[in-house]
């Protein structure tokens, strides 16, 4: 037999949360943010030299 599905109320979810995850930290302020630049990173491996057959030939593959 099936046992019948507890519901919780919205209170009690929140109370779980609270439980779970305890206090949020405080929200940062617009003038406390910093900006960021994004930048291009740096590519893994170099780029082939002689052709990509001869990459593939040295690369094993």
């Amino acid at each position: 037999m099936s046992e019948p599905v507890e519901s919780f109320t919205d209170e009690e979810y929140a109370f779980l949360r609270h439980v779970r995850f305890g206090e949020l930290p405080p929200r940062v302020r617009p003038e406390e943010r910093a900006e960021s630049t994004e930048t291009d990173s740096r590519p893994d491996r170099p780029d082939p030299t002689g052709g990509e057959s001869e990459w593939h030939l040295r690369a094993g593959g």
